[in-house]
């Protein structure tokens, strides 16, 4: 499997989730399950079935998470060295060609993609079309509204 690049926060919130799984989720769900069984039948015991299936996700999203972190490459965006270009981890000041209005992003991987908080993927249309570019240069970005295009106004590596 090839190396995925993850920001070093994202590196770090995976690490925090997989440690509450490991040490908060995973007991509660092994509680409830020995709780459900001391009720008695099985057979038709929803409480049980329900901690069960809690058990079993939990269990699947350690390995996951396990899985991602060990197929991640964490890249720090403060230590790059870009000499302005626009690659991953950098964050991106642009102006919207036609209404003139500026939004930034940091562009980041699949996981820690959060448009809320301006952070877009990678594999996003927006970040493809700016990817390699520098301050000044305008990328063209295909959208499902049609064709838009956005002037780079700054380049940052934070």
């Amino acid at each position: 499997m090839s190396k995925i690049p993850i920001t070093l926060r994202g590196a770090e919130l995976l690490r925090e989730e997989l440690k509450r799984l490991k040490t908060v989720d995973r007991p509660a769900a092994v509680a409830a399950i020995a709780e459900a069984r001391s009720h008695g039948d099985l057979s038709e015991n929803a409480e049980y079935d329900a901690a069960k299936e809690r058990q079993g996700f939990i269990e699947g999203r350690i390995a996951e998470v396990e899985s991602k972190l060990a197929n991640a490459q964490i890249i720090d965006p403060a230590a790059l060295d870009a000499d302005g270009r626009v690659v991953f981890g950098a964050t991106v000041n642009l102006e919207d060609m036609d209404s003139g209005q500026t939004v930034r992003y940091q562009i980041v991987g699949d996981d820690e993609a959060d448009l809320k908080q301006n952070k877009i993927s990678l594999s996003s249309p927006v970040a493809r079309a700016l990817i390699g570019k520098f301050a000044g240069d305008v990328a063209e970005v295909q959208t499902p509204g049609g064709r838009r295009e956005y002037e780079i106004l700054d380049v940052r590596y934070e």
